[in-house]
């Protein structure tokens, strides 16, 4: 014996021609614009790197800031373009943080917060690219932000113990292993 629902005899009665209409259908209606959940951590992930950064500087801040905005306006838009556009103000931001001297500290969590804020925002464009918005997402979500969160602070605690050993407090030295660490977070978050 062998049980089957109702919805189940319903589609095996149906024509294949009309079943497949009926799931294109579905796919036209499914929303594809990035989970909320993402959306939302990308924008705190966001939010703390232009504290930090403005802690460093306020200047830098300002422009980590407006990188955050643009970060979630990519990111409710669905555009890649956006998002890089925006990553790239926010590294400007850190690196005009930098030059003011503003310090160190500040300006390695800015980088992470902004480097999470960055793929975060990305990879709620492919999520809901891949199974729309109204799919279950969080515990993804979560996890990736949990290894990227991770990678980036391994590579400041080694960037930041570089600093220490060899910079002596220069200024410039500081810059370029910040520029650095910059390069090294973004192929680890990659």
């Amino acid at each position: 014996m062998v049980a089957v629902s109702r919805r189940g005899a319903a589609d095996d009665d149906a024509d294949p021609g009309v079943r497949g209409a009926s799931d294109a259908a579905d796919d036209r209606e499914r929303d594809a614009r990035s989970p909320t959940s993402a959306v939302a951590a990308s924008l705190v992930a966001g939010a703390v790197a232009a504290l930090s950064a403005f802690l460093a500087a306020p200047m830098g801040g300002a422009l980590v800031g407006l990188a955050t905005l643009g970060l979630l306006f990519g990111s409710l838009r669905r555009s890649p373009r956006t998002l890089s556009w925006a990553a790239a103000i926010g590294a400007g931001g850190i690196a005009v943080a930098g030059y003011l001297r503003g310090a160190v500290e500040p300006l390695l969590a800015a980088g992470v917060a902004l480097a999470l804020a960055w793929d975060l925002a990305d990879h709620g464009i492919a999520v809901g690219e891949q199974v729309g918005r109204e799919a279950r997402t969080r515990r993804n979500v979560a996890v990736h932000a949990g290894t990227s969160l991770l990678a980036g602070g391994l590579s400041v605690a080694v960037v930041y113990g570089v600093y220490l050993a060899a910079a002596g407090n220069q200024p410039v030295a500081a810059l370029a292993l910040l520029l650095f660490g910059a390069v090294a977070l973004a192929s680890a978050v990659r």
